[in-house]
C-alpha cells in the first residue's frame, strides 16, 4: 500500500498563486463509489470519515524549473502560497504536486483559476443553497447523506440558470469566468462529493473552501455543523485576496449565512454588490428580514426568495446579468 496525496482546486490573482491538498497513510479502504445505492452508498460514505492523515509529509510542487517543498500540518493539510510568475497565463491551469514513498514518486494534478480582470466575484455555500440538505432536519440531513447517491440527491430548480449567468455575466467571451467559490461547513472529506455533484447539474466550476477534515464516526454524525466561524474567515480572505471585485454573495436561512454576510459587507462596504438568500422553510424568518433589511442600508442589493426564479430575475433588475 502507499500513501494517497490528494489536491484541491487552486486560485492565483495577479501577484500570488494558492494550492493545497492533504497527505494521507496508506489505507485499503476504498474510495466513495458514486454508483453504490442504499446501505452500499452508506457504507461508502462512512468510509470517507474514517480515513487517517500523515503528518509533516514531504510534498513537492513543480513550479516552472523547480521543485518547491514543503510539508504537512499535523491533520494531513499542506497549502503552498508562493509569489505569481508573471508569464501566468488567465483562466484554468494545470498544477502538479507530488510526493516520495519508497524511493517511488507519487504525482498527482490538478487546476487553479487565475481569473481575466473583471468586476464580478462569486460566492456561494452549498448546503440548501443549491444542494437540497435538509439542514433544518438532522436526522433527515443524515438519512439523505447516507441513502442517496449523488446521482440520486437534488438541486433546487433554476438554480443552474442562476449560476452559469453569474459565471459569465460581464464577461465579453464566454469562455472566461468570473472567480467562482463555494464556501461551506461541509468537510474537505465530501470534497469528490461536491464536486461530482456540481459537474454532474453543470454548476459553474469553482474554488472549494471547506472545513477541516474529519477522521471519526463521531465527527460524521455532527457533519456540517458546529462553528461557522471558519466560514466568515475563509470569505474575509477572499475578499482581501481579491480587493478589486464586486462580490455577489449567495446562502440560505437554515443556519448563519446571513448574519455572516452582514458582517462581511460591515468590514468591506465597497465590494458587497449583493446578497441572496435562499427561504428553506415556509414562511420567511423574521430575524433574517432584519438583517437584509439592514444591509440595505448599507447600499447592498438583497433578494430573500423561495425559488431561484425570483433571484435570476433580481439579478437582472439590478443589472448583474442581461
Amino acid at each position: 500500500m502507499k500513501p494517497i496525496l490528494k489536491l484541491y482546486r487552486g486560485y492565483a490573482n495577479e501577484q500570488e498563486l494558492i494550492v493545497m491538498g492533504h497527505v494521507f497513510r496508506p489505507t485499503s479502504i476504498e474510495e466513495y463509489n458514486f454508483q453504490k445505492k442504499n446501505l452500499k452508498n452508506a457504507t461508502s460514505v462512512i468510509k470517507m470519515f474514517q480515513i487517517k492523515t500523515q503528518a509533516n509529509a514531504d510534498v513537492y510542487l513543480d513550479y516552472y524549473d523547480t521543485k518547491l517543498h514543503t510539508k504537512t500540518l499535523d491533520d494531513g493539510y499542506f497549502k503552498f502560497c508562493v509569489p505569481l510568475d508573471q508569464s501566468t497565463n488567465y483562466g484554468w491551469i494545470n498544477y502538479q504536486v507530488s510526493i516520495i514513498h519508497n524511493d517511488k514518486t507519487i504525482v498527482t494534478k490538478e487546476t487553479y483559476i487565475r481569473p481575466h480582470k473583471g468586476n464580478l466575484g462569486i460566492i456561494s455555500d452549498i448546503d440548501d443553497t443549491f444542494l437540497v440538505s435538509h439542514t433544518m432536519n438532522p436526522l433527515r440531513k443524515l438519512y439523505v447523506l447516507l441513502f442517496k447517491n449523488v446521482n440520486k440527491r437534488k438541486i433546487y430548480d433554476d438554480v443552474v440558470s442562476h449560476y452559469q449567468a453569474l459565471s459569465t455575466a460581464g464577461r465579453e467571451k464566454h469562455d472566461e469566468q468570473n472567480a467562482f467559490f463555494y464556501v461551506s461547513s461541509s468537510e474537505w472529506n465530501l470534497y469528490r462529493f461536491i464536486i461530482k455533484f456540481t459537474e454532474l447539474h453543470k454548476l459553474p466550476k469553482a474554488v472549494l473552501l471547506l472545513k477541516d477534515i474529519k477522521t471519526s464516526l463521531k465527527d460524521f454524525i455532527f457533519t456540517g455543523h458546529g462553528d461557522h466561524n471558519h466560514k466568515f474567515e475563509k470569505i474575509k480572505h477572499i475578499l482581501e485576496f481579491y480587493p478589486n471585485l464586486e462580490y455577489v454573495l449567495l446562502g440560505d436561512d437554515s443556519q448563519q449565512d446571513v448574519f455572516l454576510y452582514e458582517a462581511i459587507a460591515k468590514i468591506f462596504p465597497v465590494t458587497v454588490k449583493a446578497v441572496y438568500i435562499r427561504q428553506t422553510a415556509a414562511k420567511k424568518k423574521e430575524k433574517v428580514t432584519t438583517v437584509l433589511e439592514n444591509l440595505k442600508s448599507l447600499n447592498v442589493a438583497i433578494c430573500y426568495f423561495k425559488d431561484s426564479a425570483e433571484a435570476i430575475a433580481h439579478s437582472k433588475l439590478i443589472g448583474i446579468i442581461e
